[in-house]
């Protein structure tokens, strides 16, 4: 790790969020590729999965992001507060707007039941395009950390970096399963439901360059950007994760899932960060 650690800290940070990024999307693929071996999931694996996607996005928007936003943030008291405040609800409300224009399908859902502008589109992109939103959040987060990091900001730092990338990797991949597999049961073949699946994390790269590259331009709005990504993973959660883990008897499971994820999340930031 300590050597990885020292090649991410040697080469260009919008280069590092790129390669991180690419990482996180391919262990969202390496999931995906398990629907080339199962025939089917299981529900209570499915909320499990999604039950710690949800704990590793919570963890990551305070012990990666919210945290170190605050710590950088200059003056005291309520005065210290206010660019993670302002940054979290920008987030929150820059996902709220996709979340109402972009056309998408939550995972356990009805497909009557689908968000955003109506438009015929078939379900299989509809499914894809409800995790594309989930990972929009996740790339940015990591794109602005590492940026924050080559900026010289206090508080931000390789190993949280990495760690971060790391977390967002490991849930990627029951992501990746939880999409393709959904898509197997509709019909489509196992290669097309891989193809989807995969391509959901295909946006993280590009979010991740594009807030690197943010930070490293103005460099200023590090501490907004920071919440900004948290904010943004907290309405992901709460408005798309855990409902679709509360569908059926498998709450329990999925709640299990969440503290799990969260667990491992601030153990890697703390122990790495």
């Amino acid at each position: 790790m300590e050597q990885i650690i020292a090649y991410f800290e040697s080469i260009n940070p919008i280069l590092a969020a790129f390669y991180a990024t690419l990482f996180t999307w391919g262990l969202t693929a390496a999931g995906a590729a398990l629907v080339f071996l199962f025939k089917g999931m299981n529900r209570a694996v499915l909320d499990g999965m999604l039950g710690f996607t949800g704990g590793v996005m919570v963890a990551a928007s305070f012990w990666s992001l919210l945290a170190p936003g605050i710590e950088m943030s200059k003056g005291e008291g309520f005065v210290k507060v206010i660019p993670a405040a302002v940054g979290f609800l920008l987030g929150a409300a820059f996902i709220f707007g996709l979340d109402k224009i972009l056309p998408h399908l939550h995972i356990n859902f009805k497909e009557s039941e689908s968000e955003g502008i109506k438009t015929p589109w078939h379900r299989t992109t509809l499914l894809t395009l409800a995790i594309t939103l989930h990972n929009i959040p996740e790339g940015l987060a990591v794109g602005v950390l590492f940026g924050g990091v080559a900026a010289g900001f206090e508080g931000a730092s390789i190993g949280g970096a990495v760690a971060l990338a790391l977390g967002i990797g490991l849930q990627n991949f029951p992501e990746g399963f939880a999409v393709a597999m959904p898509l197997r049961r509709q019909g489509l073949s196992r290669w097309k439901s891989f193809v989807y699946g995969q391509a959901s994390a295909a946006v993280e790269p590009i979010a991740a360059v594009l807030g690197a590259w943010a930070v490293l331009t103005f460099e200023p709005i590090l501490p907004y950007a920071l919440s900004f990504a948290a904010g943004a993973m907290i309405f992901v959660v709460v408005e798309e994760v855990i409902p679709e883990t509360q569908q059926d008897k498998y709450t329990d499971i999925a709640t299990m899932g969440f503290v799990a994820g969260f667990i491992i999340m601030m153990t890697l930031d703390v122990g790495l960060g």
